[in-house]
């Protein structure tokens, strides 16, 4: 019977943290900053992690897929020396927030990574000891490689990016932007023969993503779910609000996180 109820136990604990539910539901504005987004629920997206130096200088986002892997932009160059602060909300000096300080234990970057054309822009962080799941902290789903998430589809990106390309500071509270998928076809007539089946856009109507939300995620809702669809990687360097965004198409790289996963 105490293992029956231990078993029954850990399976709730399960349900509770389960991927892509967050125990505290977004509200997104547009879909019922990020440049023209709004600021978050706290602990809305509780996958959300934020990259920083070792003095708490935040520079890229990342996304919680499990209590001991994150995944983010192979751009970002995380290194072990570096601080995956999960549970975060407001990243300014004062907050009272219980975050979880989390030290890489080691950082594998796609190997076709190609930094010059941005094409497999993803790097997995193995976490020297696992994250603790609770309301504030549960991991994303990940799209699977048969996924289909059609242009037109609004979903939503999240992150401490610059709120304008010239702001002097990215802000401290979460902020959110609910943006529609382009398909390649008409992201190519913004970008032409950048855009590659790797990368998947999302935005021109009106918000975006901007510097400081890199690695961070693109998240769409499948089954009920939140399903991480896109890793933010590269746009305009103004962050254009009528230019899309361009993303790592995670349905495309989800046999590499797998394998990765697997062997380590």
């Amino acid at each position: 019977m105490a293992v029956l109820w231990i078993i029954s136990c850990f399976a709730l604990l399960g349900a509770a943290y389960g991927c892509g539910t967050p125990a505290v539901p977004p509200k997104v504005s547009g879909y019922a900053r990020i440049v023209n987004g709004e600021e978050a629920v706290p602990h809305s997206w509780p996958w959300q992690v934020s990259l920083q130096q070792s003095n708490g200088f935040h520079f890229c986002g990342g996304s919680l897929i499990n209590e001991n892997w994150v995944v983010t932009a192979a751009h970002c160059n995380v290194r072990t020396y570096h601080r995956v602060v999960a549970g975060e909300h407001d990243k300014g000096y004062g907050s009272d927030e219980v975050v979880q300080v989390l030290r890489p234990a080691k950082v594998f970057t796609h190997p076709r990574w190609n930094p010059r054309t941005i094409n497999n822009d993803i790097a997995l962080i193995k976490l020297s000891s696992p994250a603790r799941l609770d309301t504030n902290l549960s991991p994303v789903c990940l799209a699977a490689a048969a996924d289909d998430f059609a242009p037109g589809m609004n979903c939503v990106t999240s992150g401490w990016g610059l709120t304008r390309y010239n702001a002097p500071n990215t802000p401290n509270k979460l902020q959110q932007a609910s943006l529609p998928l382009l398909s390649n076809e008409q992201c190519k007539r913004h970008w032409g023969s950048n855009i590659s089946d790797v990368m998947i856009c999302a935005g021109a109507d009106g918000a975006t993503s901007c510097m400081g939300d890199s690695g961070g995620p693109l998240v769409c809702e499948k089954d009920n779910a939140w399903t991480l669809v896109g890793i933010v990687s590269w746009g305009s360097s103004r962050c254009s609000t009528s230019t899309p965004a361009v993303y790592a198409r995670v349905t495309e790289l989800r046999a590499w996180v797998d394998q990765t996963l697997a062997s380590n």
